[in-house]
């Protein structure tokens, strides 16, 4: 057995490393637990072929000065080291829908973003105008985004809003209707699940700026892994948690799958909740929270191409492309036929040289279910397994289909690539230990806001939760659950007034 730790740290995602980070700061010594041999989950990055490539941050909202994820990151001494480039002001987000050949650009700031749509809508400008007041509305109502205590009441009335009825409300338009929807594969949208809380705060902190990380995410995993080791902490890589031992209504220790103990103090699960409860094992979970937990719905997979363009193939664009080739692809992509699949793409774009890009990332919407045949299969780089043939065809056939889609909009783009990979929702749940590779965890429902409700704190009194589940996905979703999350150690005045003054 390993040293008793204060603080043991389940899964090496954003917010267990974020926790970690904190923690440290404060005087805690930290264990982070790590199943495979690289830190980070979505925050993950890779080089293949030349091309440097994301495997879910591929830009973040919220980083300018005075921007809360600007202010959490320097509170953990990030910011003055990460390698930014600031995505297009006038546009930051493009949306190109079926044959209409105009581009809609989402602008930052909302002046800004009201401005640049109002050039293609002009009769819309007040609607569009409400439409923005609406989202920083809500976004005013959730107190935590705002680096403010709150009460979970400050907000409940915020949680049963539509997204796509809301978005109809304030603008009359079909076609800025359809648009103002235009980059849903952000939050994964379902037309009567999606809640407008969720559009509204992933949207804001792009709005309000919106930046990639030159030479991948990859750099926010492993500042934060720097920071917990200098605050005395330490990192185990590929040690995979197979139990957390409870005895006495309380959690002592975990068991790893190679047989090591790490004893603790408080412990963090990072962790998916149904995968949390399962590794706890113990009748402190009661049946009916664990039938309720287990009963989620998990927002959609995805499958992505991986890109390395020929030099001087590609022109560079400095923003992002979602793309549908019908309007009704926008709310309802997730359910496409097989056969007619791809029905839309998200383009992130890499800059090589002399304004061409050097790679991009292509992502569209794959459900689980077409990789169910191997789903007893399992391949990561610490545990390599082979799928099989068949597998390896099945990705060729989509690789096939989808360039051929994006021809349509690109011609002969297939002949300006040099090499490519891919990967599905089988890679993101090996890698990331995501239920079914889902892109962001649990599926929000307006019409029961509550029930998918989960507070960082557990049935056991010692075990707490982070991560996309408990409040938002995405880097500044995540970083506020972290909060939340070292909140109930630290106190959440304390935490938050450091961070205000750092």
């Amino acid at each position: 057995m390993d040293d008793r730790y204060d603080v043991v740290i389940i899964g090496s995602g954003l917010g267990g490393l974020l926790c970690g980070a904190i923690l440290g700061k404060n005087g805690y010594r930290v264990a982070v637990l790590e199943k495979n041999a690289q830190i980070g989950g979505c925050l993950q990055s890779y080089t293949r072929d030349g091309g440097v490539f994301d495997t879910g941050v591929h830009y973040i909202g919220g980083l300018a000065e005075g921007q809360t994820l600007h202010k959490i990151f320097s509170y953990v001494g990030l910011m003055q080291h990460l390698k930014l480039k600031r995505l297009d002001r006038d546009g930051f987000d493009v949306i190109q829908i079926g044959d209409v050949r105009n581009e809609f650009p989402y602008a930052q700031s909302y002046e800004l973003f009201v401005e640049m749509l109002a050039r293609s809508f002009p009769h819309e400008r007040a609607g569009i105008e409400s439409y923005c007041e609406k989202i920083r509305s809500v976004c005013s109502r959730f107190p935590l985004y705002n680096l403010i205590n709150g009460d979970f009441m400050d907000k409940v009335d915020m949680l049963d809003s539509n997204a796509r009825e809301t978005i109809d409300s304030c603008v009359s338009d079909p076609l800025l209707r359809d648009v103002l929807a235009g980059n849903n594969c952000l939050y994964a949208g379902v037309a009567g699940k999606t809640p407008f809380y969720i559009h509204a705060l992933i949207l804001n902190s792009y709005i309000e700026s919106a930046w990639h990380c030159e030479g991948g995410g990859m750099q926010i995993a492993t500042l934060l892994g720097e920071v917990i080791e200098a605050a005395g902490g330490t990192i185990f890589r590929r040690a995979e948690v197979s139990k957390i031992i409870v005895a006495n209504g309380e959690a002592s220790r975990v068991l790893t799958k190679d047989n090591r103990e790490f004893a603790g103090k408080w412990f963090i699960s990072d962790l998916h909740p149904v995968i949390t409860i399962a590794l706890a094992q113990t009748d402190v979970f009661r049946k009916a929270y664990i039938h309720r937990i287990s009963g989620f719905e998990n927002t959609c997979g995805a499958f992505i191409m991986n890109v390395v363009f020929h030099e001087s193939a590609f022109p560079f664009r400095n923003h992002n492309i979602y793309y549908y080739s019908k309007p009704e692809h926008i709310w309802n992509g997730i359910d496409y036929e097989p056969d007619q699949w791809p029905n839309h793409y998200a383009l992130f774009l890499t800059e090589g040289k002399d304004g061409f890009a050097r790679s991009a990332s292509i992502m569209c919407y794959m459900r689980y279910s077409e990789c169910r045949p191997w789903a007893e299969t399992f391949n990561t780089g610490s545990r390599p397994g082979a799928r099989g043939d068949d597998y390896e065809a099945f990705k060729e056939e989509k690789a096939s289909k989808l360039f051929d889609f994006l021809g349509q909009q690109y011609p002969g783009f297939r002949a300006l690539v040099k090499a490519y990979h891919t990967l599905t929702p089988l890679t993101y749940r090996d890698h990331t230990g995501t239920p079914e590779g889902s892109l962001y965890g649990i599926l929000r429902d307006y019409r029961e806001p509550l029930r998918t409700f989960i507070p960082a704190r557990t049935k056991i009194p010692n075990l707490f939760l982070t991560g996309q589940n408990l409040n938002l996905h995405g880097v500044l979703g995540v970083s506020v659950s972290a909060i939340v999350t070292c909140g109930e150690l630290l106190g959440n005045d304390f935490l938050l007034d450091e961070i205000r003054n750092s």
